[in-house]
């Protein structure tokens, strides 16, 4: 009997997770929906360790796809698509509570849908974009971002008005975020550059 294709399995999870995360966000952003503060807190703490979780399988399934020689064509398309599907979600959440701004999301989104794209041409030519190391550093720091985001969401912390040293968190906060969009918008030119074969009508795009 073959055994099922745990990587892949986990991949597919976190989808899941975003689906679950994203109901539970919703039923505490209407205060008129749940007015208990503390039953508040408690959904919001749960989504937030179910965003952990999910983001866990990011790391686990790539490693174990590696070392129980695991790596498929699937997983290798899923994998980058579901940290896609994570990452949206969470960043829409974030901008709905005025965690960050709108146009960060905006320039995240874009280089996201570009590098789909890519993928999809790349797909109906039997070539397989694989993140690179690039893509990798975008996602940890998307991760990171949301971690803080969601830390934020769930104590309620107020990254607009709180001060460290004399210096408004804000300002720091927004230092970050523009870091992270330098960062993806970066990567995503790397993978156009990379695979210029692809959109240029070569035929050696699986050699670049």
């Amino acid at each position: 009997m073959k055994l099922p294709n745990l990587p892949n399995m986990l991949t597919i999870s976190r989808i899941l997770f975003v689906l679950v995360f994203v109901v539970l966000g919703g039923m505490v952003a209407d205060k008129t929906f749940i007015s208990s503060e503390t039953v508040r807190f408690g959904i919001r703490l749960g989504a937030y360790i179910l965003a952990i979780i999910a983001g866990g399988t990011d790391l686990l399934d790539g490693y174990l796809a590696r070392r129980w020689n695991q790596v498929t064509d699937f997983g290798a398309l899923m994998d980058p698509l579901a940290d896609k599907i994570f990452v949206t979600a969470t960043m829409l959440i974030a901008v709905e509570c005025r965690l960050m701004p709108a146009w960060i999301v905006i320039a995240v989104l874009c280089r996201e849908f570009m590098v789909t794209g890519l993928r999809t041409l790349a797909a109906k030519k039997q070539v397989v974009i694989s993140a690179d190391h690039w893509g990798k550093l975008k996602t940890a720091l998307q991760m990171l971002m949301l971690a803080i985001a969601g830390a934020s969401w769930v104590w309620e912390f107020d990254l607009q008005q709180e001060k460290w040293f004399g210096i408004r968190l804000w300002y720091v906060w927004i230092a970050y975020l523009c870091g992270i969009v330098l960062v993806t918008v970066g990567s995503g030119v790397g993978y156009f550059v990379r695979y210029h074969s692809l959109y240029l009508g070569e035929d050696d795009a699986g050699k670049a």
